[in-house]
């Protein structure tokens, strides 16, 4: 919603979504949650690795990395944090 502040005022948004005023005040005064922190953490490391690679490894070596250094991620949220961060690994046809 912030986006669009600069062209609609937050009752009428507010109105059309369907939320009070209220709350959405209450929502973007409140703290990130654990989860997301911690993500933005292993998302750092992801990033890291996945540089320190030249951009060639994609969740499963991302996953063996962090393993390797003593960190349990599963595949799958390493691969979403990937994946909306816009990380990708090269595929082996493509280095050939």
């Amino acid at each position: 919603m912030s986006e669009n502040q600069a062209h609609f005022p937050i009752a009428v948004m507010a109105r059309v979504l369907g939320v009070s005023k209220a709350g959405y005040y209450t929502w973007v005064s409140r703290p990130l949650s654990a989860r997301t922190q911690a993500d933005e953490v292993l998302l750092r490391r992801i990033r890291t690795i996945h540089l320190g690679s030249r951009q060639t490894y994609g969740s499963p070596r991302v996953q063996a990395e962090l393993r390797d250094q003593g960190e349990a991620h599963s595949r799958k949220r390493i691969a979403r944090l990937m994946r909306q961060a816009g990380l990708v690994g090269a595929c082996p046809v493509a280095l050939g």
